[in-house]
């Protein structure tokens, strides 16, 4: 199995950030500091990063300033979400949740949820993708 990295974009002009390979680890402190340190977490109410991605499984770092908020939206697979700092607010059609630092969540795909940070917050998303969506 090959490595594979993310290519420059205007944000990360640098590239090369290694997304997937047979054996990784992740510094969740040290990526944590590098969305914070970004000129889009300066200037926006949120920034993010993929850390890992392959055609069946992605995760990501995302950074939230306090009252910022992700709109109503569906994901195709499985997801779980890892409060790493902070505290959320996260809402399906059902139920609201309040998160603290600590606290996972998981939510089966195609529901519809919405997130507000509460305060500074920092979360790890791990989703799934459909196996329709996966090439062997």
């Amino acid at each position: 199995m090959a490595q594979k990295s993310n290519d420059p974009t205007p944000q990360r002009p640098e590239g090369g950030r290694l997304l997937d390979a047979p054996l990784m680890t992740i510094d969740l402190l040290t990526w944590i500091r590098e969305v914070k340190a970004e000129e889009t977490w300066k200037d926006s109410d949120k920034n993010s990063m993929t850390l890992y991605k392959t055609p069946a499984l992605r995760i990501v770092l995302i950074a939230l300033h306090q009252a910022a908020e992700i709109p109503p939206h569906k994901a195709e697979g499985v997801m779980s979400l890892q409060l790493l700092e902070g505290s959320i607010e996260f809402t399906t059609p059902q139920q609201s949740e309040t998160l603290h630092q600590g606290h996972i969540l998981t939510l089966h795909s195609g529901i519809t949820h919405s997130i507000i940070a509460l305060e500074e917050s920092v979360f790890l998303l791990t989703l799934t993708t459909p196996e329709k969506n996966h090439e062997g």
